[in-house]
């Protein structure tokens, strides 16, 4: 489809027009992939039948895709999935192909939360990131590590806030705060030396300072790494900044939550999932009432050892495209 046509006097201006005459930067797609998932990787239908734990379905964790870098920079560390833009692709497309190359997931929630371009971000030179939230069901993954990563791992999410500064007067404010993370992942795995099984615990942590200022009716907002143990770039606080565009969605919204649960799931499910991301316990009617509107019953029901019957649920469709 033709959308636009050139005058002969644009064609002829862009003949003598000079692209090098700029710097150009490098552009690529990070991802911050999140999942929510059971330890011993039990799917949310598997923990309400699993019988080893009929009286308590085992935790479930926000959980963070991070790959091991095999090459410089940061040779060794860990990042956040990603990859630079291909002649004639379009940013989304390349972290789509990027997830894909990850996770072998082709359909899952993917929106933009966030453009990286500070000088000195990358060694390598001048490169914009453009990251990416995605949100997907962890247990239908195919995890495997890129061309540029040794391994990839699923990493349990702890992340905490400190306010350190809070000034509000009539006409403007000042906040500072500290924004704690905290990521870590274990694998059991056979030693070679007998049928003893070790677990291989991988801890990082980051913390990362905020500070807010509204000044002049407009409020600017900066994210500075004070301490970084483990993460490659810029990444400690990309993942932060992504973490709150997470929790600012499931609080303001909460249509995004519906993109971590299976097809079916349970109120109780759900409710876990909201608190999970928030890091609080939501009251049980009011939460029900929230979502209401969002949910349909399937008609059929769930039971295990030590649970009482329990409805299954699935999105409303309707209710969030219709009109």
């Amino acid at each position: 489809m033709q959308l636009y046509t050139m005058s002969e006097a644009e064609k002829d201006f862009l003949k003598s027009y000079d692209i090098t005459r700029y710097d150009r930067p490098s552009v690529a797609a990070d991802i911050a992939v999140f999942s929510i998932m059971a330890r011993g990787g039990l799917t949310g239908i598997e923990q309400v039948q699993d019988k080893e734990n009929y009286r308590k379905a085992p935790e479930r964790k926000l959980k963070v895709l991070l790959i091991r870098r095999a090459t410089w920079p940061y040779k060794g560390c860990w990042a956040l999935p990603g990859g630079f833009c291909r002649k004639n692709e379009d940013i989304c497309e390349t972290a789509r192909r990027e997830l894909y190359e990850e996770t072998h997931v082709e359909n899952a929630y993917l929106n933009l939360c966030g453009i990286y371009g500070e000088a000195g971000r990358d060694p390598r030179g001048w490169i914009i990131s453009h990251t990416f939230l995605a949100l997907l069901d962890g247990e239908k993954c195919r995890l495997r590590a890129g061309s540029d990563a040794w391994e990839a791992r699923w990493f349990d999410v702890s992340f905490s806030r400190e306010e350190i500064k809070k000034q509000v007067e009539e006409d403007g404010a000042l906040l500072e705060n500290k924004y704690f993370l905290t990521l870590e992942s274990s694998d059991i795995f056979a030693t070679n030396l007998s049928d003893r099984r070790e677990e291989d615990t991988v801890r990082l942590s980051t913390v990362v300072r905020e500070q807010k200022e509204f000044k002049g009716y407009h409020e600017t907002v900066q994210y500075e790494i004070l301490e970084n143990d483990g993460l490659a770039f810029d990444h400690a606080k990309i993942i932060t900044c992504a973490m709150l565009f997470l929790r600012r969605q499931a609080e303001t919204d909460g249509k995004v939550v519906f993109d971590l649960m299976p097809p079916e799931f349970t109120w109780a499910q759900l409710q876990s999932a909201f608190e999970i991301i928030l890091d609080k316990k939501l009251l049980t009617p009011n939460f029900r009432r929230r979502m209401a509107d969002y949910v349909r019953e399937t008609g059929q029901m769930i039971s295990g050892a030590g649970h009482r019957p329990a409805k299954l649920f699935q999105r409303n469709v309707n209710a969030f495209y219709g009109a």
